[in-house]
């Protein structure tokens, strides 16, 4: 097997050997400390220029399943595992982990002592990193030298609407950076779907008759987007239901007022317990979350907060006081799980009943 090292923006070097493609790549490095998932995680778009470190050991043990990709075209930077297993599933026994990764051109590193990275990134934060053949001067330099785009959003959202039919409500989904596991439960609640562009105003999102407006999950820093996403925000929460999710929950914040910040170790896992305020319910969600809402930031006369992390004491939930609209940091449709919270998509639903009950059957 080919050795390659990963190697981080602090000048710290680890070797190991090979899998998937063999490109040199550089991205943010992660930390992933799912048990299971491994599909889900490597296909979200939430990872788009990150280089995905999984602390689970063995990766690749459950083959690769068609119904469980978070999107067509991963984008990813790279995986680096304890170890893999190349194990296929699907019909004709050739969609291995290794080959997926070789097709998409991401580079994986196995054989790597993934909790001695962990450790050090909680130690000195999230960084630039490569995966790179040989760990000399010149990587370090290139590595350095590369400036990660930060506009992430437009290079993974859709860039012309579509839709994904159904017999029930009409819901717009405002593509940040979609996760197919919302639209797999939009589905199983029968909702006639329309996914839109980022950039949609308020007005062409209300001239296709939304029922509800969903604000999906997506990757990057939500301060790098536009003013007008934030005025798009504020002008659809007073006319519709609205239910945010991830990146579009700290847009939501951000647009009624509250401040968002970085976290110095992105927390990527399922493992923080969340609390819902006002039952006390203690579940666990899937989160990848780079940023949070400030709690001190937050207008109480707009907003009030819903969910907490027992852990690190983030907001993880926020209602709006006037209007039909909702937010949570974490994934919902538990794409991977656990699946505790996928009951927030039927409150959803009822906000949308309700709201029709109340101003006829079409407003």
């Amino acid at each position: 097997m080919t050795d390659r090292y990963l190697i981080l923006e602090d000048g710290s070097a680890y070797l190991g050997k090979a899998f998937g493609s063999l490109a040199t790549t550089t991205g943010e490095i992660v930390v992933n400390s799912t048990m299971n998932g491994y599909q889900e995680i490597i296909s979200n778009q939430i990872y788009h220029n990150q280089i995905i470190v999984f602390t689970q050991p063995s990766i690749g043990n459950t083959g690769l399943d068609h119904n469980s990709y978070e999107s067509v075209l991963p984008s990813a930077r790279g995986v680096i595992v304890r170890e893999y297993e190349n194990l296929a599933k699907d019909h004709y026994k050739r969609v291995s982990l290794d080959r997926y990764l070789t097709q998409h051109k991401i580079p994986g590193i196995y054989d790597v002592d993934t909790r001695q990275i962990q450790h050090h990134l909680h130690q000195f934060g999230n960084m630039k990193a490569s995966i790179v053949d040989v760990a000399d001067d010149h990587a370090f330099d290139q590595l350095h030298a590369t400036v990660l785009t930060n506009q992430q959003v437009s290079q993974v959202a859709t860039q012309a609407p579509y839709a994904n039919p159904g017999e029930g409500d009409n819901v717009i989904v405002v593509d940040f950076g979609l996760k197919s596991g919302i639209l797999r439960e939009l589905s199983r609640r029968e909702c006639n779907v329309t996914v839109v562009p980022w950039n949609y105003s308020s007005e062409q999102i209300m001239d296709l008759d939304p029922d509800g407006v969903i604000l999906s999950t997506g990757p990057g820093n939500p301060l790098d987007l536009p003013d007008s996403v934030l005025k798009m925000i504020l002008s659809i929460q007073s006319q519709v239901p609205v239910f945010a999710m991830g990146l579009g929950h700290e847009l939501f914040a951000m647009a009624n007022g509250a401040k968002v910040s970085k976290l110095k170790v992105e927390h990527h896992g399922s493992n923080h317990p969340i609390r819902e305020i006002i039952t006390n319910e203690i579940f666990f969600a899937s989160q990848e979350q780079g940023y949070a809402v400030d709690s001190k930031s937050i207008d109480h006369s707009k907003l009030f907060i819903t969910h907490i992390d027992l852990v690190n004491g983030t907001v993880q939930g926020l209602r709006h006081r006037e209007n039909p609209a909702f937010s949570v940091q974490f994934s919902p449709d538990g794409a991977p799980g656990p699946h505790d919270s996928n009951g927030l998509f039927d409150d959803f639903m009822e906000m949308i009943s309700r709201r029709r009950q109340n101003n006829g059957n079409r407003y």
